[in-house]
């Protein structure tokens, strides 16, 4: 079975000594010599990290630049060398190994009309969509600001994956203040402010009318979902009462027809049925999030599923054939 793995990532030696250096000095002083290892991971885009394939099963990865993107660079001008270093190195490791590597383009989200010319140009370069590391130094997606970026990719048919990214600061010191830094960082970031910080984000886009302004736009989000559909029916039944959103869909109309969904670490049977009852299994896509998850626990996970041959197929492969063109 052809397995497609669609949240994986990876970092440049630009990305590291700019945009991505405070992050990535945080996690090496916090996990020591793991980190540096997972570092040493994500900057391999060669022999390495296709051997650790081969040994899980795993035929391609779809790779994006490791967070926090290009969204936290203070400047334009930053933003739109970030993403042009990072998109060029994982260029060339797409066409020395086109059938192994596929890339999401990062792009200057903080200069839209920079970010359309980014995402043109890479999507005809063979790129297969755009990654978006969340909330762009507080402001999100359904800001009109960056709406040029959304019709663009509506237009390329560039599916967006929205990367989990840490809160805005107010939102973490108001939420998980009073902690020690450590135990902080856990709670605003991978234990539960990165997934609730996406799903904010995607409810921003659905009230504000993203999705009618562009229905054809397809967003990706991993982890299950974000915790979204949990809430599904909860949004529809006590938002259905509210006139003032004024939308043409329902809330679970627009995560059933422009969201997808990525594995992205979360292998817990409960939570993969949950998501399937409410979107089905054409919206759902592996992922094993390398290097921070393990591909072979994820592939296993995969194999363990309690659907039939053909939808795990479309799980594996077949829903992301189609979504990005692979």
């Amino acid at each position: 079975m052809r397995t497609i793995a669609l949240e994986e990532h990876y970092v440049t030696p630009g990305f590291l000594a700019g945009a991505g250096r405070a992050s990535a000095e945080g996690f090496k002083k916090a996990r020591g010599a793991a980190g540096e290892r997972l570092f040493a991971q994500l900057a391999d885009l060669g022999d390495k990290r296709l051997a650790e394939m081969d040994e899980a099963g795993i035929d391609m990865q779809l790779l994006s630049i490791n967070s926090p993107g290009t969204e936290q660079c203070e400047t334009a001008d930053e933003a739109i060398a970030t993403a042009r270093e990072v998109n060029d190195v994982l260029a060339d490791a797409v066409r020395r190994h086109p059938t192994r590597l596929a890339g999401l383009a990062a792009l200057p989200t903080l200069a839209p009309d920079k970010a359309v010319n980014e995402l043109q140009r890479r999507m005809k370069d063979g790129f297969k969509g755009a990654v978006i590391n969340g909330h762009v130094r507080g402001r999100y997606l359904d800001d009109e600001f960056f709406w040029p970026i959304l019709e663009a990719a509506e237009a390329l048919a560039a599916p967006i994956y929205l990367h989990p990214t840490i809160p805005p600061k107010p939102v973490v010191d108001a939420y998980f203040g009073g902690f020690p830094q450590p135990a902080m960082m856990i709670l605003a970031g991978p234990a539960w402010g990165w997934h609730i910080e996406t799903s904010v984000h995607v409810i921003r886009m659905m009230a504000r009318g993203v999705f009618d302004r562009f229905p054809k736009l397809q967003i990706v989000i991993g982890h299950m979902g974000e915790g979204l559909p949990f809430m599904l029916e909860r949004m529809d039944s006590v938002a259905s009462r509210a006139p003032n959103f004024n939308l043409e869909r329902s809330f679970s109309a627009y995560l059933r027809e422009n969201v997808h969904y990525t594995f992205g670490g979360f292998n817990y049977t409960p939570t993969f049925l949950n998501l399937l009852l409410e979107v089905g299994v054409d919206r759902i896509m592996f992922s094993a999030d390398y290097p921070y998850a393990p591909m072979a626990e994820a592939r296993e996970f995969l194999e363990k599923l309690p659907v039939s041959p053909s939808d795990r197929a479309r799980i594996a492969h077949g829903n992301a054939e189609k979504l990005f063109k692979l």
